[in-house]
């Protein structure tokens, strides 16, 4: 299975489950005046973080649907305080564990790298999990890494760019075919 296959199914999976959503739980307004919470560095950042979980291959990557500036709108405007520190802290800590600028990595550092934290991630979940001890005390806070991936994929596939080049966009899919043929390698279905 190819990555971007996988991260399709992960989209689809996930759908309103990922890290952000409870911004519209608690009704946030949007940032007064329309201010960004971030710098153009940051949202560069942001685009080349994005475009190296999902790279451009035969179909567009997160930069070409625009990544980094709708990541920087989504988060200033959607996530709680607490997320939005955690998010941008977890940026510092990005640089810094590239030593100095993740954009100044060469692509196969910067996936080494993204790899490293999403293990990471993973990890972390794993601990907070067990040292609830199953317990629900309330939610566990995210891992930066893991906003930022779930991010990524969510404002590719949401985007015109990864709706209708990367998926099969129809605005109205007409009627219910519950037996349709599937061809190995047909991308997914987007609708409105």
């Amino acid at each position: 299975m190819e990555r971007r296959e996988l991260l399709k199914m992960i989209a689809a999976a996930t759908g309103a489950a990922m890290i952000g959503i409870p911004g519209f739980v608690y009704g946030q307004a949007p940032a007064p005046n329309g201010k960004s919470a971030f710098s153009a560095t940051d949202i560069a950042l942001l685009d080349e973080v994005a475009d190296t979980i999902l790279p451009r291959t035969k179909t567009p990557g997160a930069k070409d649907a625009g990544a980094g500036p709708f990541m920087a709108l989504y988060v200033t405007d959607c996530y709680t305080p607490e997320n939005l520190a955690i998010f941008r802290a977890g940026l510092a800590d990005l640089d810094k564990r590239a030593g100095g600028r993740f954009v100044a990595l060469a692509p196969q550092a910067r996936t080494e790298l993204l790899r490293a934290l999403d293990a990471e991630a993973r990890d972390y979940l794993s601990t907070a999990k067990a040292a609830a001890g199953g317990a629900s005390k309330g939610p566990v806070k995210p891992h930066y890494f893991t906003m930022l991936k779930q991010l990524s994929i969510f404002t590719f596939f949401t985007s015109q760019v990864g709706a209708n080049e990367a998926l099969q966009y129809v605005a109205v899919p007409g009627r219910y075919d519950g037996d349709m043929p599937y061809v190995p390698g047909t991308p997914a279905w987007a609708t409105d």
